[in-house]
Formats: C-alpha cells, structure tokens, sequence
C-alpha cells in the first residue's frame, strides 16, 4: 500500500523529535522525548504517539513518563487516534488543539529572484529578536522560561539533515520576521516551522518575503508542509499563498495541578 504524504509527514515529526532529544524513551505506542536543560518547553518534553496506545492508559502512562516536569503534553500523529484518545484525555484534565497540516501545492519558488533582506542567519544573531518578542508575547514570564524558549531552538539543529534559521531585515539591519526551515533532501521532505514577525515590524511584507525564500530553499523537495491552527486567520494566509490543508494531528496538555 503507498505511503500517503501525511503518513510521510507523521514519520518526518517523529524522527524530528528523536533527533532533537536529549534523552528518548521507548513507550506503548510511541516515544517520550526529553531535555532537562528546556524543562519550560512542552515541545522537548513530550509524549509522541504515532502507533495505536490505549487511550484510557495515556494519562497514567503520561504522567510516569514526565511527572518531574510543571506539565504535560501529547501529541499524536494519526487524525483517528487523536479523535479516540480525546475523551479519556479531556477527562482527565487535557486541552486539545488541533494542529492543521498544509502542504504546499503552489509553483516552485526555485526561480523567484532572491530578496537581500532574507537570509539564513546564526542562532545567535537571531536571539534577541526571539527574546523581545516572547517578552512580548509573556510579559510576566520568569526569565529562565524566556531564556529556555528561545535557546531550545539550538536543540532543533539536529532535528534534519539541514536546519536554516531564516530572517528577514528592515532597512536598518534589524530582524523583523523569522522563520525554521527543516529539509531532509534523502527524504525529499521539507517542514517550514515558527514564522513570525515582531509586534514592531507588522504590515511590511516581511512575512511574504519570508515564505518565498524558504519555499526557495526547500525546492526540490516533493512535500513542503506547514502546521497551522484550523481557528486561526494565518491558515487562510496559507492557502492564498498556495498551500492546501492534508490532514490533522491532535495535541493535548495540562499544566500540572489543574
């Protein structure tokens, strides 16, 4: 039986959160990821599902996995799984998001012209703009969660084959709106992760420029996705830049005590 694209992008997120990790555990029906140094961020410290587990063991299961830590998080990689997991998860005091995979179905980008203002850029480069606007976001965060929210993308780097921080400047050299992009060629596989502009930088165009340059990057890939909220206006943005929803995955967490 083929391998659709979303089952393609489902491998891809695995490995990405294997390949990321600090430590992997071995679970029924996925894998635990974790990095004690990025205790704040949910997205290295985690239950992945991708098999079929038991819905009703996944608090249980979740809470021996990552009961050192202020939260819990699951996300599973498979639409029917996720839609069975919910009840058992709501009742013991999840939220559910529902994460929409885009897949972009546009012309290739490999021949636009390349804007100087886009580029790759080092991590350190691109920190105090991450830093400023999670200040922004999280005004009344300590600032070690600030601190592990913008370092953990240093983790990322050894997520895929190649891993570009892009960025692009306004006039005065300053970072206004940034981006990952993850390509693992081999795989002919391309995820366009984080985009965001600065509070300070909206309504340029930044955001345009942006995803032409990473769509550049990532030509020759046959799947380039993108995750988006179903109830959030950027998902529409997407469409009219090309890109089609593919699919659902299901993500649940708790703070821990509620």
């Amino acid at each position: 039986m083929p391998v659709t694209d979303l089952q393609r992008i489902a491998a891809f997120r695995l490995s990405f959160a294997r390949r990321q990790a600090a430590v992997v555990n071995e679970v029924p029906g996925g894998v635990v990821v974790l990095d004690v140094e990025y205790a704040a961020s949910y997205e290295h410290n985690q239950l992945v599902i991708e098999g079929s587990p038991d819905p009703a063991a996944l608090p249980a299961l979740a809470d021996t996995a990552l009961g050192h830590l202020d939260h819990r998080q699951i996300t599973v990689l498979d639409d029917r799984t996720g839609t069975d997991c919910a009840p058992a998860l709501t009742a013991a005091g999840y939220t559910q998001v529902t994460e929409l995979v885009m897949t972009y179905a546009g012309s290739a980008a490999s021949s636009a012209v390349p804007d100087p203002s886009a580029r790759t850029v080092a991590f350190d480069d691109l920190r105090p703009a991450l830093v400023g606007q999670l200040r922004r976001w999280m005004p009344g965060a300590e600032d070690i969660v600030v601190s592990q929210l913008a370092d953990r993308r240093t983790a990322r780097l050894r997520g895929a084959e190649q891993v570009r921080f892009l960025a692009v400047h306004d006039e005065e050299g300053a970072i206004g709106s940034w981006a990952d992009l993850y390509r693992d060629a081999s795989q002919g596989i391309a995820q366009i992760e984080d985009v965001v502009t600065a509070d300070t930088h909206v309504r340029r165009g930044y955001a345009d420029t942006l995803l032409a340059t990473a769509l550049r990057y990532a030509s020759g890939c046959g799947v380039v996705f993108l995750l988006a909220d179903p109830d959030d206006w950027p998902h529409a943005w997407y469409t009219r830049r090309g890109f089609k929803a593919a699919g659902r995955f299901h993500v649940f967490t708790r703070a821990q005590g509620l």
